[in-house]
């Protein structure tokens, strides 16, 4: 799977994910992370580091919840199986299941 493919999942992930509190939220959310920390919706995959600074930045330790609900979102558009194990982080999530999937092709499009 191309790397662009993989944007694409995770950043419908994200807004997926953000759209369980509402789509005026979502906006505020996304209009907050472009003016304040300066990451536009479409910087998001590139930009991961900035994106979790953002959102703990906005929600404090509730950041943990929509993190895990865009890693949970993402592994499914993925056709994987997310475990959540004590030492879960939401950055190095991101990158094994990106590293994964690109280098070894395991993927179904859904």
């Amino acid at each position: 799977m191309p790397s662009d493919s993989f944007n694409k999942k995770l950043l419908i992930a994200v807004e997926e994910s953000l759209s369980s509190l509402g789509d005026t939220p979502k906006q505020a959310i996304f209009f907050h992370l472009e003016t304040c920390f300066k990451v536009s919706k479409e910087q998001i995959p590139e930009s991961l580091t900035e994106f979790a600074k953002a959102l703990e930045g906005i929600f404090g330790s509730g950041a943990l919840y929509l993190e895990k609900l865009i890693i949970k979102s993402l592994y499914e558009k993925l056709g994987l199986h997310f475990e959540n194990g004590a030492d879960w982080d939401f950055l190095t999530s991101v990158s094994k299941v990106q590293k994964r999937i690109i280098q070894k092709g395991e993927c179904s499009v859904r």
